[in-house]
């Protein structure tokens, strides 16, 4: 006695169309996953963006200059222990000069100065330098925060 509801015919051809459409899934992954590697070989680095920024001075540098600018207008002569208070803009820094001194070095003018600077980063001190070079222009030699 044969079963009806099971044919051979039929079942052996679903099965043929199910490898058939497996085999023909596979060759078509395989085309994808192969072409993969080529476009890492192939990425053109001769051309270049200005997408990276310029490199800019740090702000500790922008607040020593700043400090500078305030130190060299300062008369130390007076009242060398007069707070005199900063800020600056492009940085949000802000602080009070404690304390200038101005001495000699040889030919030179030369004041050193205490700070406090209150920044995003919190509150330093800072001990900084500054001289007048042979052309009139006040160098800033050292700026630097108390450990």
């Amino acid at each position: 006695m044969q079963d009806i509801a099971k044919g051979n015919v039929g079942t052996m051809g679903f099965l043929l169309l199910r490898l058939s459409v497996m085999l023909g899934m596979s060759l078509a992954l395989t085309g994808c996953f192969g072409t993969g590697a080529d476009l890492a070989r192939s990425v053109d680095t001769s051309l270049s963006t200005g997408a990276i920024p310029p490199k800019v001075a740090s702000a500790d540098m922008a607040d020593a200059v700043t400090v500078k600018d305030v130190v060299t207008q300062a008369n130390p002569s007076v009242n060398p222990e007069t707070p005199i208070p900063w800020a600056n803009s492009a940085s949000g820094s802000a602080g009070v000069i404690e304390r200038v001194e101005e001495r000699r070095e040889g030919t030179r003018v030369c004041r050193s100065f205490t700070t406090t600077r209150h920044s995003y980063q919190g509150i330093a001190k800072f001990d900084g330098d500054t001289c007048l070079d042979g052309n009139g222009i006040w160098i800033v030699r050292s700026f630097a925060a108390r450990s």
